[in-house]
């Protein structure tokens, strides 16, 4: 039997989000039309009423009540984003709630430098400012199938992402990425080694760093792609 108020197991790419006001429920979107599933909690009804229809899941529970928290099966999910407005305790009670039920990756959302190391010494892995970090952005990088991610207001993105393993040991020119992708990869960076300018000829190792240019939605479709 499930210990959670929707009886089921969450997938390991799933995603809880905590706090659904302008910030969250950016990241909370994005999530979704990257094909994650999605949790978001937050205390207001009318911003869980608003989200209903467009996550996966949402519920209306008090994040910093761990019992709380369990019963949503939040302790199942492997990335969970902290992003509560501007109650400073709240978010700080809820990142320790977060940490005692074993989150491995809390993100969570400062609203100043000095809320940010508040945060990080209380169990926080990364720490966001919304004003330099869009949702959208963030979103990219909870999933890690982005180490940084980079959009531009006419739909360009630029990304640096591992190489899937449908191009592992193929030069670029074999692998055919520009073609079946519409991306340009512009660069690789590899352990211990200097950056190297992409070429045709450029033969691509596992573990190899990518990075990606070209429209927004092709580059997520190439950082998804799992070969």
């Amino acid at each position: 039997m499930l210990d959670n108020l929707f009886g089921k197991t969450f997938e390991n790419d799933s995603v809880a989000v905590i706090g659904l006001g302008r910030f969250g429920s950016a990241v909370a979107d994005s999530l979704t039309s990257m094909g994650h599933e999605v949790l978001g909690i937050d205390s207001n009804s009318a911003n869980v009423q608003q989200w209903v229809d467009q996550l996966t899941h949402v519920a209306q529970a008090d994040a910093t009540d761990i019992r709380a928290l369990r019963q949503l099966g939040v302790d199942q999910f492997r990335h969970v984003v902290v992003s509560i407005g501007t109650d400073l305790e709240a978010s700080v009670l809820t990142v320790l709630a977060l940490q005692e039920l074993g989150v491995p990756d809390i993100w969570a959302k400062a609203l100043s430098k000095r809320h940010g190391l508040i945060l990080e010494r209380t169990g926080a892995h990364h720490v966001v400012y919304p004003e330099t970090s869009m949702g959208e952005r963030v979103a990219h990088l909870v999933t890690g199938k982005m180490l940084e991610f980079i959009e531009f207001d006419d739909g360009f993105a630029i990304a640096s992402t591992h190489a899937p393993r449908n191009i592992h040991d193929k030069t670029l020119a074999d692998a055919g990425v520009h073609k079946r992708y519409g991306v340009t990869i512009v660069g690789v960076k590899r352990a211990h080694e200097d950056f190297i300018y992409a070429k045709p000829e450029t033969l691509i190792h596992p573990g190899d760093i990518l990075i990606v240019a070209g429209e927004t939605k092709r580059v997520e479709k190439f950082a998804a792609a799992k070969g």
